[in-house]
């Protein structure tokens, strides 16, 4: 039988990884593993997305255990530094019967980052979820990663999602208001804030929600600045917002989005699982459409609108050629397992050719990447207030 490791290194990529190989072909074993690394997620995390037992290791336990075990595939769900240290591995390059690499990207990925598929040029094959995502991801392998093939599949939680384009009936929007946040947008604590005041004065006496995607102290794949909690509490004690106005929740979007009245969000994933579902959508557009904002990909999907229309509640339905061209194409275009198919077809006749890792930044940041997966994630908390210290001392001098 076929096998494959899974590998992770933060919270969203441990989603999309146990997502992705839950759905391999029946005879397929699949076992995922996390990765040691300041990110990495807490048992908590680990356990509300399986409750199979997943193994923490540090890179060199991880090679090792690849070494000992020799899967046919190695699905490498991580950061782009991680994938990177990782696939340029002798054991993981060189070896004509080395495992397939897989990689990809848990979420939206446009626009396309060059720099990503840099760090992904030692892999066999990309993962993407929209025709749009694999027309502009492969233009950037043809000349950066020639050896990457680019292949489709749905995003995990879209699978046999037909979302309507019909307009929102107004009469069954009853439930509360939903603001999925983001981690890194928008940057500034203002803006943060007037999303919040925004949320505040939404009518009727069931209270919007902000869905949180980590509770406090626990790790996200991006390190947020301005938590919302933080801010609203702030808010409140300073008499700007009545304390009960708003409810901060976590768990799981899909339960959540069963008795949701809209969503809202400035560029999350969760605005596709809410088209899915049916449930109107708000892409705020007060603080730009751009690639800071990490929203150009919903720019021509009818459902862009401000804090106002938040208020009004104004959700919208996207229009039926967005839809097709990102992320509902149909299943039977998906072709993923196909290329992996081909791959190890490949492998088993000829051998895989060397993998080829392209090096990414100064010698200084490729060292600090391999020590995030060297050293014990409790001794980057101590490292981080040390080069404050220095950062401090400096400017004092």
């Amino acid at each position: 039988m076929p096998r494959m490791i899974a590998v992770a290194d933060s919270d969203s990529y441990l989603k999309w990884t146990h997502a992705t190989t839950s759905r391999m072909p029946a005879g397929w074993i699949c076992e995922t593993v996390v990765v040691r690394n300041p990110a990495q997620p807490s048992a908590k995390q680990i356990s509300t997305v399986t409750d199979q037992p997943v193994a923490v290791m540090s890179r060199r336990e991880l090679i090792a255990k690849i070494a000992y075990e020799h899967p046919d595939a190695l699905l490498l769900g991580c950061t782009g530094p991680t994938v990177g240290q990782l696939s340029a591995q002798r054991s993981l390059s060189e070896s004509r019967r080395r495992p397939v690499l897989i990689t990809g990207l848990p979420g939206i990925s446009i626009p396309p980052s060059a720099r990503a598929v840099r760090y992904r040029a030692g892999c066999d094959l990309m993962i993407v979820h929209s025709r749009r995502e694999r027309r502009e991801f492969s233009v950037l392998a043809q000349t950066m990663a020639p050896g990457l093939r680019v292949a489709l599949t749905r995003l995990p939680f879209l699978v046999d999602a037909e979302p309507s384009a019909e307009p929102v009936d107004e009469a069954a929007a009853e439930g509360p208001v939903i603001f999925a946040g983001q981690a890194i947008v928008p940057q500034k604590a203002e803006q943060r804030r007037r999303i919040l005041r925004a949320l505040a004065e939404v009518p009727g006496e069931v209270r919007p929600v902000v869905k949180l995607r980590a509770a406090a102290g626990e790790q996200q794949t991006h390190n947020e600045q301005f938590p919302y909690p933080t801010l609203w509490k702030q808010l409140v004690k300073s008499g700007q917002l009545a304390k009960g106005r708003v409810k901060f929740n976590q768990g799981s979007m899909r339960a959540a989005l069963e008795q949701a009245g809209g969503l809202v969000t400035v560029s999350s994933t969760a605005a596709l699982e809410a088209m899915a579902a049916g449930v109107g959508v708000l892409i705020l557009n007060d603080f730009g459409v751009n690639h800071a904002m990490i929203n150009i990909v919903y720019a021509e999907s009818g459902c862009l609108g401000t804090l106002d229309d938040l208020v009004r509640g104004d959700f919208r339905t996207p229009n039926k050629e967005w839809l097709m061209e990102n992320y509902f194409h149909p299943e039977a275009e998906s072709d993923w397992l196909d290329r992996l198919d081909d791959l190890l077809a490949i492998r088993e006749l000829h051998g895989l050719a060397q993998s080829v890792s392209m090096p990414v930044g100064s010698r200084s940041s490729r060292l600090k990447r391999r020590l995030r997966l060297e050293l014990p994630a409790r001794t980057w908390p101590v490292i981080r207030r040390v080069r404050r210290l220095a950062r401090v001392r400096h400017r004092r001098r």
